[in-house]
């Protein structure tokens, strides 16, 4: 079976496969009882899928498909519309919710190059934690360890781990503090996650609409560049070319904000990828960022997660309280304590520190961290709640960085194959992506 996006459209250009083939090897790893399907998806929409990628074929043998990616299957976060589903957010609290009446723009655009749905992957209740620990759906498990049993990272869990498994080529999430950029890291693959206002956040039932974003979780950032182009409305989607290495400037935030609690795993991993890259002849260059050591203080009173969650969640909360997670439920009410002058002095607050940081980093073509300082926990270690809730801070640390600041950035794996995960992480430049993406494929090319 092909293993990326544009392999797979060469194989159904030349006719070595068909949409409808693509599809059943997918539905069947779904289906594996000896596999993550179960988990990893909540709703597999398998009769759908056959049908859109029959008629894929069709349109395909005429001459009419809508576009080289006509009948690669995908799969979708438990938090986007499609028309005449729920949108259940990895809650049960909202299993009885009216059907959406409109697919999510993202996903209609996807749709419409000829991209078949799976299904509706799991994910963290209401996107609000970075392990991945579903307690309703049960917990997809990242690939590596099975015999363990450790997070697969959150909270777009089981599109990480579909992507990992080949359920697909690729999986839809969302990215509010690492949300797409953890997963991926856990469960070895990329995750992206674009400037917020590049894809239209309409029908993604949200977290944060100050820090929401929608990005693709994939196995090459070739295949994230074509989603991500195709979600942010571009008619003709195509991955870019990767730049030259020799010459792009990498920046290295000095100091621990970005480096405490790191194991020995990941700093391994991060001083072998900055040293590959030297060896290719970029620049690794240190870079002063004390800024980011205020982040903390400045979200002490709950950060904007909190608080645009209570303000979408407090009638539910009021009606179903008792189905949410107990631990998204405190997460979601720390928001209620947070005044209005606290919100008021958070969002200046923000902008003063996008502001400072934006001149330190613009001579580099990328600043580069590693994506979580930990590799994978086992979900038994994350059990009690004092541990779950500093674990969970921990591996969304670095990444939501990111977001905070209102830039792009993307995970890529760096480890050796059969090693415990590490995700080696670019954060570019508010609007970019394009660039972004270049650049992270001249890292991949050299990482191998």
């Amino acid at each position: 079976m092909p293993q990326t996006i544009a392999a797979a459209a060469e194989a159904l250009f030349a006719g070595q496969t068909t949409a409808r083939a693509l599809t059943e090897t997918a539905l069947a790893r779904i289906a594996d009882p000896a596999g993550e399907g179960a988990r990893a998806f909540v709703a597999v929409q398998a009769e759908a899928a056959r049908a859109g990628a029959d008629a894929m074929d069709r349109l395909r043998a005429a001459g009419r498909a809508p576009s080289s990616y006509a009948g690669i299957p995908i799969s979708v976060k438990d938090l986007f519309d499609q028309a005449g589903r729920v949108t259940a957010a990895g809650s049960v609290a909202l299993a009885d919710a009216p059907p959406a009446l409109v697919t999510a723009p993202a996903v209609a655009r996807l749709e419409r190059l000829g991209f078949v749905v799976l299904g509706r992957t799991n994910m963290v209740e209401f996107a609000f934690s970075g392990l991945g620990v579903n307690p309703h759906f049960g917990t997809p498990l990242s690939p590596w360890d099975r015999a363990t049993g450790r997070c697969p990272g959150g909270s777009s869990s089981g599109a990480a781990v579909a992507v990992a498994d080949g359920m697909g080529f690729a999986g839809l999430g969302s990215d509010t503090g690492g949300s797409c950029r953890v997963p991926a890291a856990l469960c070895g693959i990329v995750g992206y996650k674009p400037t917020a206002s590049a894809v239209p956040l309409a029908g993604a039932f949200p977290l944060s609409q100050s820090l929401d974003s929608i990005g693709p979780l994939a196995r090459s950032v070739a295949c994230c560049a074509v989603i991500h182009a195709a979600m942010a409305g571009e008619e003709y989607p195509i991955a870019p070319l990767p730049l030259p290495l020799a010459g792009l400037r990498f920046g290295v935030p000095r100091g621990t904000y970005l480096t405490d609690g790191m194991d020995a795993t990941v700093a391994a991993g991060f001083d072998a990828t900055l040293a590959r890259l030297v060896a290719a002849g970029a620049m690794v260059v240190p870079l002063d960022l004390p800024e980011l050591a205020e982040i903390p203080a400045v979200n002490a009173t709950g950060g904007f997660a909190a608080s645009e969650a209570w303000a979408l969640h407090r009638e539910i909360v009021a009606a179903k309280g008792a189905l949410y997670d107990p631990r998204i439920l405190a997460r979601i009410l720390r928001g209620e304590r947070m005044s209005a002058a606290d919100y008021i002095t958070l969002v200046g607050a923000r902008q003063k520190l996008i502001a400072a940081i934006a001149p330190r980093t613009a001579p580099f073509d990328a600043v580069v961290m590693p994506t979580c300082p930990i590799i994978p926990p086992s979900i038994a270690e994350v059990g009690p709640e004092a541990d779950y809730n500093r674990i969970n801070m921990l591996l969304l640390r670095n990444t939501s960085v990111g977001n905070f600041l209102d830039r792009c950035a993307i995970s890529l794996p760096c480890h050796r194959a059969g090693e415990a995960p590490v995700g080696f992480m670019l954060m570019g430049e508010h609007g970019g992506d394009a660039r972004l993406f270049a650049v992270a494929a001249a890292v991949e090319a050299a990482l191998g």
